[in-house]
């Protein structure tokens, strides 16, 4: 069993800079879709992410299994094929619905994820849903409702951009919670790394017929950077959110990162205030800011809670497009 060395205050830290790179992530995203279509973006994230990961692998083995494992073959491909199929289709659909809504909006929807994760656990591995996790949902729910409330006329009465943005959020949580049900049961066999990887590898291959790589000599320097952030923000993010579960708890850690929404909504508060032509602001009244805090609350609710029984590792709170 991994032990962590209780170094906290570097594992806050790490936590720290995780949920700062995670939460400004779909911002850079938003301003850069206005120089290039979302399919150009995602290969590019997944194309780059791949061969800085590999050139960081390839010393030790790019695809290792541990001793022990799941041996390759039809059970462990249909797993990496799961894995990698819903992990794509999420940061495509993730990308593809922010086109449609605020940052704040899509990464407040996108904690759908723990809670599809969590009913995809009683279906397929017929997991009990404890009471905490329960009544985590109905406070989820009461929180998107809330932070919603402002829209939900218009979502009942017509059909807009911002319905289908949200309908790609929601189906951007569903391919991420089955990535993670893939997921966790591949770590018991590969590193996460390892999987990532092959994730990545299998993405720029799938999603280089439907970008145009020429439209990247058109960008600007600020397309150029904001591209280059999104590239490597999953890399870096991953980086320090690994690290800090080498020095503090994971519940912990889960804790801070399951955060990202609220800290989002701040960072497009500010930036919509010094840059109102690039940001987009939510108008989010008192009501819509205490379901955002709801949501978080309920979200942790649903990922962490384990009652009495041991854990098996699984990804931490929080689903999106990471």
């Amino acid at each position: 069993m991994h032990r962590v060395t209780d170094r906290w205050r570097l594992g806050l830290a790490l936590a720290l800079c995780t949920t700062v790179l995670w939460s400004i992530l779909p911002l850079a995203l938003k301003v850069l879709l206005r120089s290039i279509d979302s399919f150009t973006i995602t290969w590019v994230r997944l194309g780059l992410s791949g061969a800085v990961l590999a050139a960081v692998l390839a010393p030790g083995g790019l695809l290792s299994a541990k001793a022990g494992g799941l041996r390759p073959g039809r059970r462990a491909a249909g797993l990496i094929a799961i894995a990698a199929a819903g992990l794509c289709a999420n940061y495509i659909l993730y990308i593809m619905g922010l086109d449609r809504l605020t940052a704040g909006a899509a990464q407040v929807l996108i904690q759908l994820g723990p809670v599809f994760m969590m009913f995809g656990g009683v279906l397929i591995f017929r997991e009990r849903i404890a009471p905490a996790q329960a009544a985590g949902a109905a406070v989820f729910v009461a929180g998107l409702l809330l932070f919603f409330n402002h829209r939900i006329e218009g979502i009942l009465t017509s059909f807009t951009g911002y319905t289908a943005g949200m309908l790609l959020i929601i189906a951007a949580a569903i391919t991420w919670a089955a990535y993670s049900m893939a997921q966790k049961q591949l770590l018991v066999s590969y590193s996460s790394a390892s999987i990532m990887l092959v994730v990545y590898a299998v993405g720029a291959v799938a999603f280089l017929p439907l970008s145009k790589p020429a439209d990247l000599l058109d960008l600007d320097a600020l397309g150029a950077g904001l591209l280059l952030f999104c590239a490597l923000n999953t890399l870096a993010a991953y980086g320090c959110f690994s690290e800090a579960l080498n020095h503090w708890e994971a519940s912990r850690v889960a804790a801070v990162l399951a955060t990202v929404p609220v800290v989002t909504l701040f960072w497009q508060w500010a930036f919509s205030s010094l840059w109102p032509d690039l940001v987009d602001s939510e108008p989010v009244g008192f009501a819509g800011v205490a379901g955002a805090f709801m949501v978080v609350g309920g979200s942790l609710l649903v990922a962490l809670w384990r009652g009495r029984r041991p854990a098996a590792p699984e990804p931490a709170a929080g689903g999106g497009s990471r």
